[in-house]
């Protein structure tokens, strides 16, 4: 790439400006400048204030609220196109003046512009988790097309420029594998903290509480993805979409607890070297990583000091204790259903946790029951998965399980 290539601005459309991700992508923006990245488009769910604060400091060329009675009350810039309607984030994620679409938001119906960005040929980082735990088998085969139709381009010949991570473990798989060739590949180990109840025996972990599960011991995030890392599901739906990355069978995807959480993955390949990413826990590094790729740009996040953080120690996965990991691999060798199942279930199995209504141990439980029900059957469409995604959400908000409720 020339120098005067390298000074044009990729032109970012952004769908959930207003989460954790969302709002840690923009920082990224903006440390690097507006000779890297230009933010051409918005969209947001319900949070009118910051998505308000938002647009005026970006001042995009379109925008998408998902209330639309806040989108009605926004105070537009001038210039600034008001995106209506259930086509909305289709038309924000394919419009001309976009080079890259960034996904922060959750939920399978964010399949559809993440189908549509890649039809049209425009690569997409994504951190929503149904994009390839229910949707993997949909979005690969379009992220390989268009790696195969630029095999002459280097950097494009990938289907990670394609469909690209936004995850602290597929980001450091994805780093240790730059110059590698997957079929010297050994096995991936994604690294686990552990949460907050790793060294919790059995029997106590029944009657954990949302507030224990909710501190973890080295981030704060959202509550969702806390309760996930405190179950351990975060990890198997991580399994899941390194299967789909990585195109790896799952008896070659390991899990490992690392409890400083500095190293984010290994890759062991076939002569016995592992390679592995470190740095500390921020989004930013991998957030970074995936819209600046093939670069390598100044970024906001901390450095690592290794003589601060000397001490590096490892566990086994103790899946007695944390059934989620192998609930999820079960899942992933049953196929798209099973999976979209799993994703689906967990999410409402999190919500009732929280809610009172379901012990801790009940939320492996519940997905594990809801994979058995619902994981058979034909390979999904995106119609069928949002569909099914209704149906799985709609049996976990009122299935009982014995001996999983809180009293």
């Amino acid at each position: 790439m020339t120098e005067a290539a390298a000074r044009i601005p990729i032109r970012v459309a952004l769908l959930g400006s207003t989460g954790s991700i969302g709002r840690q992508a923009l920082d990224v923006f903006q440390a690097a400048g507006e000779d890297h990245f230009q933010v051409v488009a918005l969209a947001a769910g319900r949070d009118a204030a910051t998505f308000g604060e938002q647009l005026h400091a970006v001042q995009p060329r379109a925008v998408a609220l998902a209330d639309a009675t806040a989108a009605a009350a926004l105070k537009l810039p001038s210039g600034t196109q008001l995106l209506r309607g259930p086509d909305a984030l289709e038309e924000m994620a394919t419009r001309d003046d976009v080079d890259l679409l960034v996904v922060a938001t959750g939920g399978v119906v964010s399949l559809r512009p993440i189908l549509a960005a890649l039809r049209r040929g425009i690569p997409v980082a994504t951190a929503n988790k149904e994009t390839l735990v229910a949707g993997g088998h949909l979005v690969m085969p379009l992220a390989r097309e268009l790696a195969a139709r630029h095999a002459a381009t280097p950097d494009r010949s990938s289907p990670l420029f394609w469909l690209r991570p936004i995850d602290s473990e597929h980001s450091a798989i994805w780093q240790c594998l730059a110059g590698e060739s997957l079929s010297e590949v050994q096995r991936l180990i994604l690294t686990a903290s552990g949460g907050p109840f790793r060294t919790w025996p059995a029997e106590r972990l029944e009657s954990a509480t949302p507030e224990q599960a909710l501190k973890h011991p080295n981030w704060s995030m959202g509550s969702k993805i806390t309760i996930d890392s405190a179950s351990l599901m975060n990890k198997g739906l991580e399994v899941i979409e390194a299967h789909w990355l990585y195109d790896l069978p799952y008896e070659r995807i390991d899990v490992l607890v690392h409890p400083e959480s500095l190293i984010h993955s290994l890759v062991e390949f076939v002569d016995g070297s592992l390679k592995a990413q470190l740095g500390l826990p921020d989004m930013r590094i991998p957030i970074q990583y995936a819209v600046s790729f093939p670069r390598r740009v100044p970024g906001p996040a901390p450095r690592l000091d290794l003589l601060e953080h000397a001490r590096l120690t490892f566990e086994a996965l103790d899946e007695a204790r944390f059934p989620a990991v192998g609930i999820a691999r079960a899942a992933g060798t049953r196929g798209p259903r099973a999976t979209a199942a799993l994703i689906a279930a967990d999410e409402v199995a999190v919500r009732r946790f929280l809610d009172g209504s379901l012990g801790f141990t009940g939320i492996a439980a519940l997905a594990e029951r809801a994979v058995d029900r619902f994981g058979t059957g034909n390979q999904p469409d995106l119609d069928d998965l949002i569909a099914l995604d209704t149906e799985v959400r709609a049996w976990s908000e009122t299935v009982q399980l014995q001996g999983a409720l809180q009293s």
